[in-house]
């Protein structure tokens, strides 16, 4: 039985590529975040499954062997006749950042159905994570919200990405209101600056992660892109510089960055709340360089799954890298 499971959508990302003579010219790659989140924990050696649900086309079937080529257990990928694997279109700007534009509707991960889960993957893990994504549409959102409720009933700790994007939303209200839901429900979060400020109304990182424990977070992991991230644990701030890469393509990178800094959690022990309040900030610190390195690493190459490093040239990256001195302060 996998000791971390993810869930939620799993896509074809059309990123953009480089050909002579051809504008737009796009290259599909597997993604969605928590597949890409299951990769690299599969990279790193920890056991991961995954749930969700693609389309039966050629998409969906690319999609669930990329998994299981990577080590990720598929057992409860559903394949479904009726609807389609969801494509994203990535447009990135002069930086290596990125939009989307999905083709989504419904599209086959929002259409998993509870009774089509095995629950005895969340009453034998030891980690569920899931995303915003999954909580757009029906029956989706109610599928991963009661999985979410019973891994936790059940002592499981719950990780929570509210990945924002806004086209997926009939309003940008709906959308906060519904991405606040998982707030209350995990216990350690991976939160870029952006959504902290939508989602606590506040501009301030100190401010925006005492109300993200008030709601029972323990450990929060806020993403600054190029300036790093900051953790907060319990309320304790610091702050974790990234490597200096040339930036290729950002696609993923926020996975691979977290996938990397859950399999230290788990393959360190930390894989209960309890244990996880007794995580030292030196130790913190050591795993959110891991987890900076993985993310700088990804975004050094293109599009998304194929870019996520394995242990070696993550530890590379560590040794041979200089840290990105951007000026950042904590205030």
């Amino acid at each position: 039985m996998p000791d971390i499971i993810t869930t939620g959508e799993l896509l074809i990302d059309f990123s953009p590529v480089k050909a002579p003579g051809v504008e737009n010219a796009v290259c599909p790659n597997p993604g969605g975040a928590p597949g890409n989140v299951a990769v690299q924990l599969s990279r790193l050696g920890a056991s991961a499954g995954f749930i969700g649900k693609v389309g039966d086309d050629s998409f969906g079937h690319t999609l669930k062997d990329c998994l299981e080529e990577n080590g990720v257990d598929v057992g409860n990928v559903v394949v479904d006749r009726d609807v389609r694997t969801t494509l994203a279109f990535v447009h990135l700007n002069s930086k290596g950042d990125r939009s989307f534009t999905f083709y989504r509707d419904p599209g086959a991960d929002t259409q998993l159905r509870e009774n089509e889960v095995d629950k005895s993957l969340i009453s034998g893990c030891k980690l569920l994570h899931f995303g915003s994504l999954s909580l757009t549409t029906e029956p989706s959102r109610t599928t991963t919200l009661n999985l979410v409720k019973e891994a936790r009933g059940l002592g499981r700790m719950i990780s929570y990405d509210p990945n924002w994007r806004p086209a997926l939303w009939k309003d940008a209200e709906e959308g906060i209101a519904a991405m606040g839901i998982g707030l209350e429900l995990c216990h350690v979060l991976k939160i870029s600056e952006e959504e902290l400020s939508l989602l606590t109304g506040t501009d301030s990182i100190a401010e925006g992660t005492k109300a993200l424990h008030q709601k029972g977070v323990i450990l929060a992991l806020v993403t600054l892109g190029p300036d790093g991230c900051v953790s907060s644990l319990k309320g304790q701030l610091r702050h974790h510089p990234t490597y200096d890469v040339k930036v290729v393509d950002t696609t993923g990178s926020g996975d691979s960055f977290w996938g990397a800094f859950l399999s230290q959690l788990i393959q360190n022990g930390y894989d209960t709340p309890e244990k996880l309040e007794s995580l030292g900030q030196e130790e913190l610190a050591g795993f959110c360089r891991f987890a900076n390195a993985a993310g700088s690493m990804c975004a050094s190459k293109p599009g998304g799954i194929p870019a996520i490093a394995g242990r070696e040239d993550i530890l590379r990256c560590m040794e041979e890298m200089d840290v990105l001195e951007t000026g950042f302060r904590l205030m």
